[in-house]
């Protein structure tokens, strides 16, 4: 199939995307590895495509003041190889091989990825398990959202529709920190039937401050609140007990299916909490 027709536009700036984002029905244009399969099978028909990849300081991965800041047009692949992601935000790094193929990973950026978020994608879920912040800018300014609050619903976030996502900010790991990733997949690439991104403090002989984000088993990246209390207390088995995830069938898995994984997963995920990654 070919797209409906729509006009291009190359935004020179953040303030001149917001401004041609101001006209009828525009969308962002960064890597494109979304939004062109959207296009083509007309599942979204906008009249104006406003081409962000050109804007200066919107890439890069910096750290600075106990953070790691990721630019919004990072490509996946520079995340992929960064010495910076693997010391300060292992989980990332952890996820990355998962997330499409070799050719997505060269073209696709992770704004993109956040900003589009698919329930079923691995770095809404890493983000919102390291407890991270986005960084927006709008007609009104720039503001941070944090990742528990940014996530609304179905492909719905925090962003409105003049809104430039521009980077993500996640606090450096230290030698405390803990984190665990694991997915079922038909084949390595393929959307995961079921995910979980993980991340915690060492605490003397336990864990504390867990977070357990699931992915593919709902409308938005989904914390398991109740099994990080006791998986906390050092408990797996009452925390796959304590699982509460209501997944729907989808054309991946039947929800049957997809709670059982989500089990298996956690299994797997506190095994490697257990272990130091630095």
């Amino acid at each position: 199939m070919k797209p409906a027709p729509f006009a291009y536009a190359k935004a020179k700036s953040i303030d001149d995307a917001i401004k041609l984002l101001g006209q009828s029905d525009a969308r962002l244009l960064a890597g494109g590895q979304s939004l062109m399969a959207t296009l083509n099978m007309r599942l979204s028909s906008p009249k104006l495509l406003v081409d962000i990849n050109e804007i200066d300081g919107l890439s890069g991965i910096s750290v600075k003041n106990g953070h790691i800041e990721i630019g919004a047009l990072t490509r996946h692949v520079d995340a992929e190889r960064s010495a910076d992601i693997s010391k300060c935000a292992p989980l990332i790094a952890l996820a990355m091989p998962h997330i499409g193929h070799a050719a997505i990973r060269n073209r696709g950026t992770l704004g993109g990825s956040i900003a589009f978020a698919d329930p079923a994608a691995e770095l809404p879920a890493c983000l919102l398990a390291l407890a991270g912040e986005i960084e927006i800018a709008g007609v009104t300014g720039k503001r941070s959202v944090k990742a528990d609050d940014f996530f609304k619903g179905l492909f719905d976030t925090a962003l409105g529709p003049t809104d430039v996502l521009t980077r993500i900010r996640i606090t450096a790991a230290t030698k405390e920190t803990r984190v665990g990733f694991a997915e079922f997949a038909r084949r390595h690439g393929d959307y995961a039937m079921a995910g979980l991104a993980a991340s915690a403090k060492a605490n003397g002989k336990g864990l504390s401050d867990v977070r357990l984000v699931y992915f593919g088993v709902g409308a938005t990246p989904i914390r398991a609140k109740k099994s990080e209390a006791a998986l906390a207390n050092g408990d797996i088995e009452a925390a796959v007990k304590a699982l509460d995830l209501d997944p729907h069938d989808d054309v991946q898995a039947d929800a049957a299916t997809k709670k059982h994984l989500a089990g298996v997963l956690l299994r797997r995920v506190a095994r490697q909490l257990a272990e130091a990654r630095l």
